[in-house]
């Protein structure tokens, strides 16, 4: 997607502090994180929400939530995590390509 601001990350048209890439997926830090520790792992294909995937991204989506256990423990989140998928407008989803965020540490947001 020519105008997708993590499409253009991951083709590295605008910087980002990476913490983890392999073939499939691409992690970086949030710019306004929300605790101590907070990452974004997405995609290198571009997937606009969760319910835009299909079967056909199946493989995809195991590869990135079984990343998300070792790129946490890489950040020193060995205590434990939270993950959180926001889909669509309504789920405050912000940018439209599939994002998994990874937070942790001091600071931790509650649930209101």
């Amino acid at each position: 997607m020519d105008d997708c601001i993590f499409c253009k990350i991951i083709a590295g048209e605008i910087p980002s502090s990476r913490v983890y890439e392999d073939e499939l997926i691409y992690v970086f830090k949030d710019i306004n994180p929300k605790a101590s520790v907070h990452l974004l792992v997405i995609p290198k294909q571009h997937i606009a929400r969760l319910d835009h995937a299909t079967q056909e991204h199946a493989s995809l989506i195991a590869h990135m939530m079984l990343s998300l256990p070792k790129i946490a423990e890489s950040q020193g989140l060995d205590n434990g995590f939270r993950t959180i998928i926001n889909t669509g407008p309504g789920g405050g989803q912000e940018v439209d390509h599939l994002h998994i965020h990874i937070l942790g540490g001091a600071k931790m947001p509650g649930f209101n």
